[in-house]
């Protein structure tokens, strides 16, 4: 078979098999007679089947769990391949502590990656040296439907997003009427409706085929800003506003939670900080697109330049969604894609499995006092949430302060405001790329985020000033987007930190999202009042607090991070002793 018929038979031929009626995609059924691949195991179950050999047999990569490889070894089309892959997966390393070195405590991956997985990684390759043909197939393909589809989505939901602030420079504030601290009040009006419907998805966030959700939402928020072109008071754009926010709601944290449930931990950033160039590029292409409409169509059908801009905006978003019923995935246990074949979803469960991540149970009860209970005296749930309080409140890019600043200098254009405010989020998306490779390749999310935050401290502390030269406050503006290349990396640590309990993985993901953007729909009014603009002293000064704030309790994650993967050390193929306490712990031969 030539090579075009191939991918027209696996791109094109054979996903359209897979829809029901031709254009519903469904569940994919394969082995779900497997328990030991279906069924929810918890991590000590997991540890159970996977490492019951003897410890001379795993050090040397020679023993291996029969039940476990069965399934693996009977889809396998190269048996060396097969081998090799399991012989990395039973490795142990034996680590002696008593030499222990204090500055160890900021290696990250200490007990998280043992020596095979690390002298298996190079910092210049995209796939680590260890991975089969089969994998990095399927990693391209969740390249392509999940990571660079998630982008497409978050620049739709941030092209509706900041295009408010591109409109109200645009004519919207004189033809509507706008006073006072009437645009902060509309920004918050979206920011409400997000918030608060984002409390059901504490509960159902890993029990909906969010392939089918996310997408319909998607539609809905495209409909709605279309309909803001319709507008003719303050008080119907607030309320369109309110509604755009809600049908947004889950987004952001659905797809990091799907992140979380196909990548692993040191693939997670990488494909995080892609998903977030959607964000930038958002922010970017608003300013680009009202500049074009507002300069062609600007008056045509005795509609305004910024009208038209948000019919354009939902009609682009409308498509973004309507693909997306066919592009997500769902998870590796409840697989609704049509692109992917059995065997690369046995692979991707089994991929999940190796990184210790608990499958998503779709039958799980609602509200589960036991679940409840379990995150509520843990760490976690308190630290992380903290944790990013500081993140999302450490950027003053959502205020608008850079565009509102180029227009107090009174010699822009309305064009020439909306091509400036693509610089930040285009430099922006260097920091992205930036962070993510730090963390990700050099095995060091703490670092990624600490790199980030002291451009954004010192970027912010700079503002907060003021009376400098004018080419100091835009060199501080250049900086403006440091703030957020940090939280692709916060969110995939979230997804390690909490991978081996699915419930608490998207319950905890959902409360500290909700809680973090809660502090930012009360803090943008008090710090960065419309009335003040661009000085906005308060909110310059909160931000740079906020970054300090966010780098010291990142070392304070670590620590408890840390903490916790020495107690599972050893599903992580890392067995510890200290020689001068214990002793060398005896290692025998290997045996046929």
């Amino acid at each position: 078979m030539s090579l075009a018929k191939s991918i027209a038979q696996e791109w094109v031929v054979d996903p359209f098999h897979r829809l029901k009626w031709g254009f519903i995609p469904t569940r994919r059924i394969v082995d779900e007679s497997d328990i030991a691949v279906h069924t929810g195991n918890s991590e000590s179950e997991l540890e159970q089947e996977t490492h019951t050999e003897h410890p001379e047999k795993v050090l040397n990569g020679s023993g291996s769990d029969k039940a476990s490889d069965v399934k693996t070894e009977q889809h396998s089309n190269d048996e060396e391949e097969e081998e090799e892959e399991t012989e990395q997966e039973t490795h142990l390393e034996y680590r002696d502590e008593a030499n222990r070195k204090w500055w160890a405590f900021f290696n990250e991956g200490e007990y998280r990656v043992n020596d095979k997985q690390a002298s298996g990684t190079k910092w210049w390759q995209w796939f680590g040296s260890g991975v089969s043909p089969q994998e990095r197939k399927l990693l391209l393909k969740l390249d392509i439907l999940l990571a660079f589809y998630s982008c497409m989505a978050y620049w739709v939901k941030y092209l509706d997003f900041s295009n408010l602030n591109n409109a109200f420079v645009s004519g919207m504030r004189e033809e509507l009427g706008f006073k006072g601290n009437d645009l902060v009040n509309t920004q918050v009006m979206f920011t409400v409706g997000n918030i608060v419907f984002q409390l059901p998805f504490i509960f159902i966030l890993n029990k909906v085929p969010l392939n089918y959700l996310l997408p319909a939402l998607d539609i809905c928020w495209s409909v709605l800003t279309i309909g803001s072109s319709k507008v003719n008071s303050i008080s119907h754009l607030k309320a369109i506003r309110f509604f755009i926010g809600v049908f947004e709601a889950p987004a952001y944290l659905a797809y990091q939670y799907l992140f979380g449930s196909f990548y692993k931990h040191d693939e997670m950033v990488r494909r995080s900080a892609f998903y977030y160039f959607g964000q930038y590029a958002g922010i970017m292409s608003a300013g680009g697109i009202q500049a074009s409409v507002y300069a062609v169509l600007d008056g045509r059908g005795g509609l305004s330049g910024w009208r038209w801009n948000f019919i354009i905006d939902g009609c682009i978003s409308l498509a973004v969604g309507i693909i997306g019923f066919y592009a997500l995935p769902g998870d590796p246990f409840n697989c609704y894609s049509i692109f992917l074949t059995d065997d690369e979803i046995r692979l991707a469960r089994k991929r999940v499995q190796q990184n210790n991540t608990q499958k998503a149970d779709f039958s799980s009860k609602f509200f589960n006092k036991k679940v409840w209970l379990r995150i509520l005296t843990d760490w976690k749930i308190y630290v992380l949430t903290l944790w990013n309080i500081f993140c999302w409140n450490n950027n003053n890019g959502s205020s608008g302060a850079y565009l509102l600043w180029l227009k107090s200098l009174k010699k822009y254009s309305i064009p020439e405001l909306n091509r400036l405010s693509m610089i930040t989020p285009a430099l922006g998306m260097i920091y992205l790329a930036s962070a993510g490779l730090f963390a990700d390749k050099l095995h060091s999310r703490w670092g990624a985020i600490v790199f980030t935050q002291v451009f954004n401290f010192i970027g912010n502390v700079i503002l907060a000033a003021w009376n400098v030269p004018q080419g100091a406050k835009w060199f501080a503006f250049m900086l403006q987007y440091f703030g957020w290349a940090m939280a692709p990396v916060l969110y995939s640590w979230q997804n390690d930190i909490c991978r081996r309990d699915a419930e608490a993985r998207s319950i905890i993901l959902v409360i500290m999202n909700m809680l973090a953007q809660t502090t930012t729909a009360f803090m943008s009014v008090l710090v960065f009042k419309t009335v003040e603009a661009p000085r906005f002293l308060k909110g310059y000064t909160w931000t740079a607090v906020s970054a300090f704030c966010l780098s010291l309790w990142t070392l304070v994650v670590l620590w408890l991070y840390k903490r916790e993967e020495k107690q599972n050390a050893r599903s992580n193929g890392i067995v510890l002793y200290n020689s001068k306490k214990e002793g060398v712990p005896p290692v025998e031969s290997p045996t046929a």
